[in-house]
């Protein structure tokens, strides 16, 4: 019998669209090019361990691409605009809460966006709990972090149910016994759920 739910956050309850945000700041033509240089660099994943600053990341973002110098810094502007709530997962998770289901979240984040959105958010209230990869310097699918997750709570692996848009970060928490789910459309969380028997 399932007790607890552990959500991810981008695009599970957060929309994380970066393509989209950065056609709306900058010429098509750099698109790609800048989308690399932020969102598949080295520093975005040390700000999700929170082993480096945001003012770091950006310094060294722009100096290892100083030809897009003012588009990276554009782009850095007010990025957390990209973060979105969903409202049919969100309903999905306050529905869960109303039956009696321990909520939780666990997700690679970094610093500055979390507070901010955590802040912003009221549905961060409705949780019982939740690991942040910034806040203890390791990041899913590494098998640290969901041990953490599951130890701090007291959480048995086949009571819990993970979700979480990332087929290597799902593969991670199954390792270690917890029910998964793969969610590529949130839309279609609560059949999701059904299909794991819950009264949702």
């Amino acid at each position: 019998m399932y007790k607890n739910i552990i959500f991810d956050l981008g695009n599970v309850l957060l929309s994380f669209n970066p393509m989209e945000y950065l056609k709306s700041k900058i010429s098509e033509e750099k698109i790609q090019e800048v989308y690399k240089a932020i969102f598949q660099s080295e520093e975005w994943i040390m700000l999700d361990r929170g082993t480096i600053t945001e003012k770091e990341a950006i310094n060294n973002i722009i100096e290892k691409n100083s030809i897009y110098r003012d588009d990276i810094s554009l782009a850095f502007e007010d990025w957390y605009a990209i973060l979105k709530p969903i409202e049919e997962t969100i309903k999905v998770l306050e529905d869960l809460k109303s039956k009696g289901y321990n909520i939780y979240y666990l997700s690679n984040f970094h610093e500055l966006a979390f507070k901010e959105v955590s802040t912003k958010n009221s549905f961060f209230e409705l949780f019982d709990g939740g690991v942040v990869s910034y806040e203890e310097k390791i990041i899913k699918p590494e098998e640290e972090i969901y041990r953490l997750i599951l130890k701090r709570y007291n959480l048995i692996p086949s009571e819990t149910i993970f979700i979480d848009d990332t087929k290597v970060n799902v593969e991670g928490a199954e390792k270690l016994g917890i029910t998964t789910i793969f969610l590529e459309n949130p839309r279609k969380l609560r059949e999701e759920l059904r299909k794991l028997s819950l009264d949702i």
